[in-house]
């Protein structure tokens, strides 16, 4: 390699080197999103409507309260930002007439704990950047809110304008949230602390309609729970606008990083913290699980059901399931009628519990728990913020 090569890479590591440390921020983990880049979909891939909860992609609710739309998974993307998947939205049901109330966004929650660094709440409060890409067939002002919860402390919120300006065609959108946005102090006082727990930290919203009780200032903090501005374009107004979003990156500091890309694997562990499931068929495509085995104890049941989750979750989480089929010799098996969580080794690290027995079982047998090849059968565990 020729000197002049060598000078010229060291410029260039140097450059990267400038952008990252204008940031303030770590080389790596800057991001606080989790599933920015739209990799795990453990829920559900195909459209799904929006029913103001988690039901497709992993870390990201859809609210909707008038019209009605869907999202899915979209292998459209950035062209040459190494992405793989976006979130789409598609109106289903459109909305011409706003009510003051009503709202359509996509949510993501941040967990206070991992927001530390930001210094909220003190005079060294610091800059934020988000930056996303975004598409959109409908063109005109959008507007992304981000709530400090309160979680012992004040709720504030912030809000921003960004513009789509090309129809059906990506574009990168970044801006900075400065502590005192609107000259104001909220988050450079007591009131703007982010408690160091397992609770709500963040809540960022990309808005797609807002009624008139969501309508804030532009760019500032305030002590409300508006999520934009009347500037807001009703997106919801035809069943012919769809919506895609990706590689949403969240960092301290005040120039937007290229985006952390993290390995499939990281971010499903990351994704797990909040919500894990264990179904029959899977977005990867496997099929047919063994989900753990239990003893007969008594006449009424088989206990066990031992299970460790991939990485300790958020907190003890909440339990369902279907058709979770324990197999004893040669009885064969049934689909449980009960399975449930309890006893004093279940936490946010392992469950146990019991499974209903099948007929002609006796004290002392073993079964094995077994789901089949079905997307319909599953075992969840849910400790979403």
């Amino acid at each position: 390699m020729s000197r002049a090569r060598d000078i010229a890479d060291l410029s260039s590591v140097s450059a990267r080197l400038d952008t990252l440390g204008a940031t303030e921020g770590a080389l790596s983990n800057r991001n606080v999103i989790i599933n920015g880049q739209m990799q795990c979909w453990q829920r559900a891939t195909a459209a799904t409507t929006a029913n103001n909860s988690y039901n497709t992609v992993d870390r990201f609710r859809a609210y909707s309260s008038g019209g009605a739309y869907t999202t899915e998974r979209s292998t459209d993307n950035p062209n040459g930002t190494g992405n793989g998947y976006s979130l789409k939205c598609q109106v289903t049901t459109a909305d011409t007439s706003i009510a003051a109330g009503e709202y359509a966004f996509i949510n993501h929650e941040i967990e206070a704990q991992n927001l530390q660094h930001l210094q909220y709440g003190t005079s060294s409060a610091k800059n934020v950047t988000l930056s996303f890409w975004v598409k959109s067939s409908k063109t005109g002002t959008y507007t992304v809110g981000v709530y400090k919860h309160a979680n012992g402390a004040t709720a504030y919120m912030y809000r921003k304008e960004y513009t789509i300006s090309a129809a059906n065609t990506w574009e990168k959108k970044e801006f900075t949230i400065s502590p005192t946005a609107g000259s104001t102090t909220f988050m450079t006082t007591s009131g703007g602390a982010i408690a160091n727990n397992n609770g709500n930290g963040f809540g960022v919203s990309f808005n797609l309609m807002l009624g008139s009780n969501f309508h804030g200032t532009n760019d500032a903090w305030a002590a409300d729970a508006k999520y934009g501005t009347s500037n807001q374009v009703n997106w919801m107004d035809s069943t012919s606008n769809n919506f895609y979003i990706t590689q949403i990156q969240m960092e301290v500091g005040e120039a937007a990083t290229p985006f952390e890309h993290r390995s499939y694997n990281d971010e499903f562990l990351r994704c797990c913290r909040y919500y894990y499931q264990i179904a029959g068929s899977d977005e990867k495509g496997t099929s047919g699980k063994h989900v753990g085995g239990a003893v007969m104890r008594g006449a009424t049941g088989f206990y066990g059901f031992p299970m460790t989750f991939p990485v300790p979750m958020r907190a003890v989480p909440t339990f369902t399931f279907a058709d979770v089929v324990p197999y004893v010799g040669d009885l064969g098996g049934s689909a449980a009628s009960t399975l449930t969580l309890g006893g004093a080794n279940t936490n946010n690290f392992s469950v146990s519990g019991t499974v209903s027995a099948i007929s002609g079982a006796t004290q002392g047998d073993s079964a094995l728990l077994y789901m089949a090849a079905n997307a319909d059968d599953y075992v969840r565990f849910d400790a979403e913020l």
